[in-house]
């Protein structure tokens, strides 16, 4: 089945990365491109036969709006953070797999601190793998998860740790991303 893809414009120069490398590049103004996945808070696109991630905040640069959605969580206690996070992760994409990475079972630990340094505050640890060691896309990965976590009420610091033990395989997926994927 081949999902319908948009083709777009490059409409000013911009910073991408290489999928599934991590690689930074410019994609430059005038370059034509194909939107393969528009998931989370980012685009994957295809440009001559290479794909490539595009932050959010670029979106303008192919005639999008940027998909981060702006949240009021008003005043929320310490104790309902938590929920918050899982919120959060489930709006992270690997950049080839149309399925967030707490279904796809990448998380393996999110735990709250207390923040040391201020009262009321809170310091997020995470523990997630990679669907494959070797994947270049880790970082960019983990950057997008420590930058949506620090962006919620209450989160003073957030620590994302790549680890690889146990070693994610398939069963570690939920069963709508199986389904989704076809598995």
């Amino acid at each position: 089945m081949r999902r319908n893809r948009e083709t777009v414009l490059v409409r000013r120069t911009v910073q991408v990365e290489l999928v599934p490398a991590g690689t930074p590049v410019e994609l430059e103004e005038g370059t034509w491109a194909e939107v393969t996945q528009a998931l989370g808070s980012s685009f994957t696109l295809l440009v001559e036969g290479q794909l490539v991630r595009l932050r959010g905040s670029d979106a303008d640069a192919i005639g999008k709006t940027d998909p981060t959605p702006v949240i009021d969580h008003g005043d929320v206690q310490a104790s309902d953070v938590e929920p918050l996070v899982w919120e959060a992760l489930r709006t992270c994409y690997d950049p080839e797999i149309p399925i967030n990475i707490v279904d796809l079972g990448l998380v393996y630990r999110c735990e709250l601190l207390p923040f040391a340094e201020e009262e009321g505050k809170l310091h997020v640890v995470i523990d997630m793998t990679l669907t494959a060691p070797g994947c270049g896309m880790g970082e960019v990965i983990a950057n997008e998860v420590n930058e949506k976590v620090l962006n919620l009420p209450r989160v003073e610091e957030c620590t994302v740790n790549i680890v690889f033990d146990p070693p994610w395989d398939r069963s570690m997926m939920t069963e709508e991303a199986k389904l989704a994927l076809g598995l």
